[in-house]
């Protein structure tokens, strides 16, 4: 491991990549202690501990997905949420608009004109979570509001700061994904959430386990790093057979390959859909302060564990089909001249790619439907607060992972032994 790091910093390329990659990070978590013009810091302080203790912990569980921002009421205090949840409402869109679904098929220049078209409804929706957010906190906590500051002035100054936040998020996750190491918003999301790991072992750490608990805690830990690795890594491969083709006096084809059909296709993709969806009627009902909307969203609510595991489970179906298109996959297998052995070309190779990869991801959506709702079982059992462990986790040891096989292409390609040794054959 330690041999290979100093493999990667010996390339000049994927060196300048990293180190550009950390001093972004560091902008990052700097802006994260800048707090919104105009906010009286003390003030705030105490109602957010008041709104955490009172929210039945979908306070803090945002929180951690902003790296602390909103607990310092940052100018990063809505993260990338609203990029999240303009992505979600594009692709939804694209599955039922024939216009947004061939722009996606169009190859770079589809996706440049579709990323434009997210990045503008990122600023609508950036503009009005702000708003209901800072005229919420106004209505609800008034002293948050600077001494000799009118309220309606704050909230505006808050809107334009919080979605200025936002809109240079992204723009540092892009120069991350095009001079750093890729997946810059994953990335960001990962340094976020890594950089509230000291407290939340400290929770854990307040919680006076006893020896069971400490125990039971350890070992749900490595279970879910080892399985969440595991899945990530696992997929189905469905064998193909090129027929041998003679043009002249070359022989073409006869060679066997496979199509790779991943277990866990969207990845953290659908887990994070579904946080930021079932967060924002949460959000509503503790901002507008009905009490009956408030109880049934509350984290531990049976009724949201099962809207979060409805929503985890649709979001996954919901991915593969917009990144695994079997008609096409089978029309380009068929354009080649392969078949899959025992399964005639056309129609039939499409169905049984489909009957594959709905098996395929019906397991994939088991494990994220476990992993998300795996920290209220264990809340449940061990009385500890560890508000999205099993969330947090699989986002961490995921984008790792995505890491660690960009930066080990790089090595190969230079002849550089990866992170992962190879068995002797």
């Amino acid at each position: 491991m330690w041999k290979a790091l100093r493999n990667a910093f010996k390339i000049p390329e994927l060196r300048d990549r990293i180190v550009f990659t950390i001093l972004i990070l560091i902008v990052f978590r700097l802006g994260v202690y800048i707090p919104v013009p105009g906010i009286n810091i003390q003030a705030w302080a105490e109602a957010f501990k008041r709104f955490a203790g009172t929210t039945g912990g979908i306070v803090s569980f945002y929180d951690v997905f902003t790296g602390g921002a909103l607990e310092n009421f940052s100018i990063f205090a809505m993260s990338v949420t609203p990029y999240i949840n303009a992505s979600i409402v594009l692709q939804l869109l694209s599955s039922v608009i024939t216009k947004l679904r061939d722009m996606l098929r169009e190859g770079e220049e589809g996706r440049k004109k579709f990323a434009k078209y997210t990045r503008n409804l990122t600023i609508v929706l950036g503009a009005f979570q702000s708003f209901v957010v800072s005229f919420s906190l106004v209505r609800q906590s008034p002293d948050i509001v600077a001494y000799g500051l009118s309220p309606m002035v704050f909230v505006l100054i808050s809107t334009i700061s919080m979605l200025a936040g936002t809109m240079f998020l992204l723009w540092l996750g892009d120069r991350i994904t095009e001079k750093g190491i890729g997946n810059g918003i994953s990335v960001l999301i990962f340094a976020g959430i890594v950089a509230r790991y000291p407290s939340y072992f400290g929770s854990v750490l307040l919680g006076n386990l006893n020896l069971f608990g400490w125990i039971f805690l350890i070992a749900i830990a490595v279970i879910t790093i080892a399985g969440i690795v595991y899945v990530q890594q696992a997929e189905r491969r469905i064998t193909i057979q090129y027929a041998t083709r003679v043009v002249g006096r070359r022989v073409y084809g006869g060679a066997s390959t496979y199509i790779p059909i991943k277990v866990n296709q969207g990845g953290v993709i659908p887990i994070i859909f579904a946080s930021a969806i079932v967060m924002i009627p949460a959000a509503i009902a503790e901002m507008t302060g009905v009490q009956w909307l408030r109880t049934i969203f509350s984290p531990g609510n049976a009724l949201y564990i099962i809207l979060y595991g409805l929503l985890v489970f649709f979001f996954t179906y919901f991915y593969s089909v917009v990144v695994f298109d079997p008609h096409e996959v089978s029309e380009n297998v068929r354009k080649y001249g392969g078949f899959i052995p025992g399964i005639r070309p056309g129609k039939p190779t499409e169905e049984y790619i489909q009957r594959v990869l709905n098996r395929v991801t019906f397991l994939g959506a088991v494990f994220l439907v476990v992993i998300a709702l795996l920290p209220h079982f264990v809340e449940a059992i061990t009385r500890v607060n560890i508000v999205i462990g099993g969330t947090s986790t699989l986002i961490a040891v995921g984008v790792a992972l995505d890491v660690v096989q960009q930066m080990e292409a790089h090595m190969i390609m230079r002849h550089y032994e990866g992170f992962v040794k190879k068995g002797l054959k």
